[in-house]
């Protein structure tokens, strides 16, 4: 069997054609999991599980539907939909993680985190993370009135490089840095690290202890999907066209 993994999908009503390539992967490849991993970013933003529209809705129920089935489906907040709640878990049947988290992965052992922590020379953005994810912060985002969440998810997104056209200067300053992904490994005694958030798709190798471990990341879906499947004795890291619809 195999396990799959995403990130950044960033989905919005306005994205048809990602919606569409997410339902046909829960409908499809992710039913012939054995588990399915989404490591943050899934929808463009999320300011509380009480914003009910009719696209949330479609899906949570698709990702219940997935669940239903049998699959396990475990989440990891992203930057852009860290205020997915307890109420959304509930109808999903999807599992929220604390992040880092660190699984057995077929035999490995493996830290899987969203990756925004990891990109430490953007100084500015990791000051406001530590700020907007403080515990009581977030206990009273989720209460306050929509307009001003709303108004909190456009300041989320002026934050983040999001899929806007980088200079080679910003993709490196943006990116994940080499001491801070050893310092994780170190510290969780990982022997693979699997993140997104870059949406620099590609396979590293980091020398942690004297041994060679490797890094996954994941890719967004802006232009394509990016899924990672991974199986006892290999992985792939692949794209697919998106659904025009």
């Amino acid at each position: 069997m195999t396990t799959r993994f995403i990130s950044d999908l960033h989905l919005s009503a306005e994205r048809p054609d990602i919606t569409g390539l997410f339902i046909n992967f829960l409908q499809t490849e992710a039913r012939q999991s054995d588990v399915v991993y989404i490591l943050g970013d899934l929808l463009e933003y999320w300011i509380g599980d009480d914003d009910d529209t009719l696209f949330h809705r479609q899906i949570q129920i698709e990702l219940k539907a997935l669940t239903d089935s049998g699959i396990p489906c475990y989440f990891i907040h992203g930057n852009r939909d860290f205020l997915i709640g307890k109420q959304f878990a509930e109808k999903t049947g999807v599992e929220i993680l604390p992040e880092p988290s660190v699984i057995d992965l077929y035999g490995r052992r493996t830290v899987i985190l969203h990756g925004d922590t990891l990109c430490t020379d953007d100084v500015s953005y990791q000051r406001f993370r530590k700020v907007i994810r403080h515990p009581w912060l977030l206990a009273l985002a989720r209460n306050l009135p929509l307009s001003w969440r709303r108004w909190l998810a456009i300041k989320l997104r002026d934050n983040s490089s999001g899929n806007k056209q980088l200079s080679a200067e910003q993709l490196t300053k943006y990116d994940a840095k080499d001491d801070a992904v050893i310092a994780l490994m170190k510290e969780t005694s990982a022997d693979l690290m699997i993140h997104g958030h870059t949406h620099q798709p590609a396979i590293h190798s980091h020398t942690v202890n004297g041994i060679e471990k490797t890094r996954i990341v994941l890719g967004d879906w802006y232009e394509q999907g990016s899924i990672l499947e991974i199986s006892a004795g290999d992985f792939e890291l692949k794209s697919q066209p998106l659904v025009q619809r």
